[in-house]
């Protein structure tokens, strides 16, 4: 298999991995870059490449290694995997870099459910004292006044707005987004497929075809040929045995002859992954099961007697307001769908507070929403009439309906009920 590095990408990191060795008098060179995108784009993979390209010495911190039952773990764990690079860097005399693969994933706060640790604070904090002071990085308990060789930190992540703010600001970390275009995209898959004979042509008609996928769609499409093989196997040496053929066989390993790489069985491999996929997106069960739930629940007690009362509207309309013993009311709109006015009804009946959000279509493939209110809603007329402010507002973007428990500060339910095609 073939490798392809991106020219922007290697120029990017080639910058400022180099900046950081340089003496430039007067000039104030940001310690952490910030490599940020949609997921299953090659960020890491890239940097691999790099790394291997300039000959650096690479000493890796995972985003899960940022929380731990002992406070002040993870940010000593930071600042020692710091110390240690920098004393590579003078012991072997090359470059060398730490990075941080997924920081938004560790350190990142994607909601008011979210929960924030003391060790997020001292992650946050100690990235920030080494942004500010690169050489002079010391170990909880103890102190060395010798200046440390400065250490360019590379970290990784799918969106750095869940971040603390300060952390990102320039000057202390410089942002590249990674978005591959065309010839990236054709440049990574012809090196996927190298060794099984696709024209580049083939390679582009492969890429246009599935042109919104990631570049590690490919991998798996790769991967997925070989399938049909692989169950041949395991159907000749039989299910009972092919523990003991493929682990432990006097005679080694199965070897397996080419598969069929041909564009065609490439494309209709590619299409049923796609189609997997949309499942995914489409399937929803949870939200049908929190929903029989809180049926269940509710059937359980009568509801309360109910008087309809029709009240004008400034424009001349009338909408119904019902209410009860306890004078709740129960707004009926005309510009949200009844199974919308339902769930809305439903998730406040349970005690929950509700949440409205959009996203533009960019912003949708990682994920990034943002609140339009500036608190949890707990009253039906303020539910409708911030979500029919919220559909007019962004009529042209992803709008959702989120249920959240305040007890357990999560969220129980996410319901997009608009999308940039207008229907609701």
């Amino acid at each position: 298999m073939g490798y392809y590095i991106a020219p922007r990408f290697l120029d990017k990191l080639a910058v400022h991995i180099t900046k950081n060795f340089l003496n430039l008098p007067g000039v104030r060179v940001p310690v952490i870059l910030g490599i940020h995108g949609r997921k299953g784009e090659g960020k890491t993979f890239q940097c691999q490449l790099v790394f291997e390209k300039m000959g650096i010495e690479v000493t890796n911190v995972s985003g899960g290694e940022l929380e731990s039952p002992d406070a002040g773990d993870p940010a000593r764990l930071i600042r020692l995997r710091y110390r240690e690079t920098a004393e590579l860097i003078k012991v072997r005399g090359k470059m060398c870099v730490l990075m941080i693969n997924d920081l938004d994933a560790g350190a990142g706060r994607f909601d008011e459910g979210t929960q924030y640790t003391v060790n997020t604070q001292l992650v946050n904090a100690t990235l920030m004292n080494i942004a500010d002071n690169p050489t002079d990085v010391q170990l909880p308990g103890s102190y060395d006044s010798t200046p440390l060789r400065r250490v360019p930190i590379i970290v990784t992540g799918n969106d750095f707005s869940t971040l603390y703010a300060p952390l990102i600001r320039d000057g202390r970390m410089d942002k590249f987004y990674w978005e591959p275009n065309r010839d990236d995209k054709v440049g990574i898959v012809k090196g996927i497929f190298e060794l099984d004979g696709l024209s580049e042509r083939e390679v582009e008609q492969l890429v246009d075809t599935f042109v919104n996928q990631s570049i590690d769609f490919f991998s798996a499409l790769r991967s997925r040929i070989y399938d049909e093989q692989i169950r041949n196997y395991i159907h000749q040496v039989g299910f009972e045995r092919v523990s003991l053929s493929v682990v432990n066989s006097v005679e080694g390993p199965p070897e397996f002859k080419k598969p069929d790489f041909r564009l065609s069985h490439l494309i209709e491999s590619g299409n049923f992954l796609v189609g997997e996929q949309k499942r995914v997106e489409n399937s929803h069960l949870v939200d049908d099961y929190n929903r029989l739930n809180r049926g269940r629940n509710s059937d359980q007690s009568a509801p309360p007697a109910v008087t309809p009362i029709n009240q004008p509207l400034s424009n001349g309309t009338t909408q119904e307001v019902k209410t009860n013993q306890f004078q709740k009311q129960e707004v009926s709109s005309p510009h949200l769908t009844l199974d919308t006015q339902a769930q809305i009804r439903q998730l406040l009946s349970q005690g929950y507070k509700i949440s409205i959000e959009h996203v533009d279509e960019r912003r949708f493939r990682t994920g990034s929403w943002q609140s339009c209110v500036n608190s949890h809603i707990d009253s039906e007329t303020d539910a409708i009439s911030n979500l029919e402010s919220t559909l007019t507002e962004y009529s042209g973007e992803y709008v959702r309906l989120v249920g959240i428990d305040p007890k357990a500060k999560r969220r129980v339910v996410e319901t997009i009920i608009q999308r940039p095609s207008g229907k609701n």
